[in-house]
C-alpha cells in the first residue's frame, strides 16, 4: 500500500481532536482501547485522533476507523427512522449522511483517502 494510515488520514482532522487525544495519552490511557471505544460509539473523529497518535498496524487502524464510520451510519439511520416516526415525514438528508459514512468506511477499508461531499459517491484513489 503506497500511503500509510497516518499519511492518508492525518489531514482530515481538526487539531482540537488531536490535542484532546494527546492529553488523554499523557494521562496514561491506552490509545488503541480508547479508539475502539470511540468506534463503538460511532465517533470517527475521536477514534481517528487516537489512532494517529498510537502505534499499531495500519490494517488494525483502518478496521477501527471503518467500524467507527459504520457505527455512526447505524446510529444516524436510527435517528432518521425515529424522526420519521415522530414527525410523520421522511428525512432524506439524514439518510444521506448515513450513506456518506458507509462510503467513508468502504474507502478506509480499501486503503483510500476519504472523499466526502459530492465526490464521495465516486470512490477515487
Amino acid at each position: 500500500m503506497p500511503n500509510s494510515f497516518n499519511e492518508l488520514y492525518s489531514n482530515m482532522l481538526n487539531a482540537v481532536f488531536l490535542t484532546r487525544a494527546q492529553q488523554q495519552l499523557e494521562q496514561g490511557v491506552d490509545g488503541l482501547s480508547v479508539a475502539e471505544a470511540y468506534a463503538d460509539q460511532g465517533k470517527p473523529d475521536f477514534a481517528l485522533a487516537h489512532l494517529l497518535l498510537t502505534e499499531a498496524p495500519d490494517e488494525m487502524k483502518r478496521d477501527i476507523l471503518a467500524r467507527s464510520y459504520e457505527r455512526r451510519a447505524e446510529l444516524t439511520d436510527e435517528k432518521a427512522d425515529s424522526f420519521t416516526e415522530q414527525f410523520n415525514r421522511p428525512f432524506p438528508l439524514v439518510k444521506l449522511e448515513a450513506q456518506k459514512d458507509r462510503m467513508s468506511a468502504q474507502q478506509v477499508r480499501q486503503g483510500r483517502r476519504i472523499r466526502r461531499g459530492a465526490k464521495s459517491l465516486t470512490m477515487t484513489p
